[in-house]
């Protein structure tokens, strides 16, 4: 078995765990699969490096002395990525680097080091949840796939924020050497399993601003123990003592979405929860959460997630 060469660059004030976990998860690898995995961190000028909250990590080698072919060479994100991506040397390395490695990855808001080297260009792409608006501004020639945990667009990959490094790192070892090696060290490393690059970054109730206005968080609440009922503007406007155009109005302002989209994935988030905790079937769940039909629910996680619910409880139930 040929031994595959990880390499992970750091910067000043890059997050230490996006360096850490997906590190462990290819440690891991090793000693699952002996042999599989020869992993290096480095950095220029190979001395210590301080992390943005102040630990520092001696990496294994420079930049100036990392020759020679690699299989995975990964860029870790942090608050440093801006001074990082203006340093034309570093990218120069970046993008030779990048051009021997069998496959590159960014942790993060290493995607911006790749998209500063041009090796985004063309591709779908994704960051932390935080930053992806500012990815798609600042390099409009990336596709920036915002709800996705990571994506893969050929032989490079990306990753949202912070533990998203592990579930990109844990994909690659199961397309390296199996599910079931994967899935070994999902375990020790108390995660159910390798989330599937589809899943959503954040909840609903997180992603969505609160409304200023008392009757409609009073909305909001009632809405997610009705979905069930006819959620539709009509009957949501009634309930917050507005008309249906006013409501539509106010409600998109105070929090960022329509009404339809808003009952869409709380809906979704609802049955996303079933689908981890219980042993219901599918159609119950559709019926509960207000889809009717296990088709009519199958094509919205298809939409929305990237996964069917069958999918989706295979991954994530803790009943298994």
């Amino acid at each position: 078995m040929t031994q595959r060469r990880v390499v992970f660059l750091i910067y000043p004030g890059f997050q230490v765990l996006d360096l850490t976990g997906p590190h462990e998860v290819f440690g891991m690898a090793g000693e699952r699969v002996p042999g599989a995995y020869a992993v290096e961190v480095v950095a220029v000028g190979g001395g210590a490096v301080r992390a943005s909250h102040g630990v520092e990590v001696v990496p294994t080698g420079s930049v100036q002395r990392c020759g020679g072919p690699l299989d995975t060479l990964v860029v870790v994100g942090g608050p440093g990525d801006r001074e990082a991506a203006e340093d034309p040397a570093l990218i120069g390395w970046l993008r030779d680097t990048a051009a021997r490695a069998r496959r590159t990855a960014a942790v993060c808001t290493g995607a911006f080091l790749l998209a500063r080297a041009g090796l985004l260009d063309g591709r779908r792409a994704v960051t932390h949840w935080a930053h992806c608006e500012r990815l798609a501004r600042e390099y409009p020639q990336v596709t920036v796939t915002p709800d996705h945990i990571f994506a893969r667009d050929g032989s490079v990959w990306t990753s949202a924020g912070v533990t998203a490094g592990m579930d990109l790192a844990l994909a690659m070892v199961e397309a390296d050497h199996g599910c079931e090696v994967s899935r070994a060290i999902a375990r020790r490393l108390v995660m159910f399993v390798q989330r599937p690059g589809g899943q959503a970054q954040f909840s609903t109730q997180l992603a969505a601003q609160r409304p200023i206005r008392e009757p409609l968080r009073e909305l909001q609440a009632w809405v997610a123990d009705h979905l069930a009922d006819d959620l539709t503007v009509r009957v949501l406007a009634e309930r917050a003592g507005m008309s249906e155009r006013n409501f539509t109005r106010v409600f998109r302002a105070e929090t960022g979405r329509t009404p339809a989209a808003y009952v869409e994935t709380v809906r979704v988030e609802a049955a996303r929860a079933l689908l981890e905790t219980t042993d219901i079937t599918v159609d119950a769940i559709a019926r509960a959460c207000g889809f009717g039909t296990a088709e009519t629910l199958h094509r919205r996680f298809r939409h929305t997630l990237g996964v069917t619910p069958g999918q989706y409880r295979h991954h994530f139930s803790a009943t298994r």
